[in-house]
């Protein structure tokens, strides 16, 4: 049916079996410099702080030394934790980056540690993106019960976020990428936040870095 094969081409596609659907959001996205600027805006207020915060001490509690943050939103998590260096696709975002010196190419290398804050549903391929973590990936995004969670969700958005995961499913994906996790906590929710989970995963098996 025409009708039913246009919305699987171009809606919403979830896999209950997995716990993964998937949006094919135009490649016409908002990351400007005013996208760049509203995050900043956001940042500056208790709760950026907070996030900011429960992010770093997260990281602090299985591993310290140099990572690499991906998709910076406002920048504060970058310049608040040492060796912490950014990538991002926003060209504010680069620029920004390049001009404090903490800019970093992901696809080039491979690095110790990835975090991705509100970040890895964003990514068309974010198999190819952890794949460059040596060991480490740190995690915050929305956790979804079903298809129905996801449509009546604020999270639901079409000119941006690609993928959506049950907690089931993440972690099951994250385990076919060869992760295990070593922590979940709903502390971004309990900070304010709607149904934002964080977590720690661990590669099985360590290989080498750009280090």
């Amino acid at each position: 049916m025409e009708y039913f094969n246009n919305e699987l081409h171009s809606g919403l596609v979830w896999l209950p079996e997995l716990g993964i659907g998937h949006f094919p959001v135009p490649p016409e996205r908002p990351y400007d410099e005013g996208y760049f600027t509203r995050y900043q805006a956001m940042s500056n207020t208790s709760m950026g702080h907070s996030l900011t915060d429960a992010r770093i001490d997260l990281i602090s509690r299985h591993y310290q030394g140099t990572l690499l943050d991906i998709g910076i939103g406002s920048g504060q998590f970058v310049s608040s934790r040492p060796d912490t260096f950014g990538y991002d696709i926003n060209p504010a975002a680069v620029e920004w980056l390049i001009r404090n010196g903490l800019w970093a190419e992901l696809y080039s290398g491979y690095y110790p540690a990835l975090s991705f804050w509100d970040s890895l549903e964003h990514i068309d391929q974010p198999d190819l993106a952890v794949l460059h973590a040596a060991k480490w990936v740190f995690v915050s995004l929305p956790i979804f019960e079903n298809a129905e969670h996801i449509l009546l969700s604020r999270h639901y958005r079409r000119d941006e976020h690609i993928w959506y995961w049950t907690h089931d499913g993440l972690m099951r994906w994250f385990s076919v990428q060869g992760f295990d996790c070593v922590e979940f906590n709903m502390g971004e929710s309990e900070l304010g936040r709607d149904g934002i989970g964080s977590y720690a995963f661990c590669r099985r098996t360590h290989h080498g870095t750009n280090e």
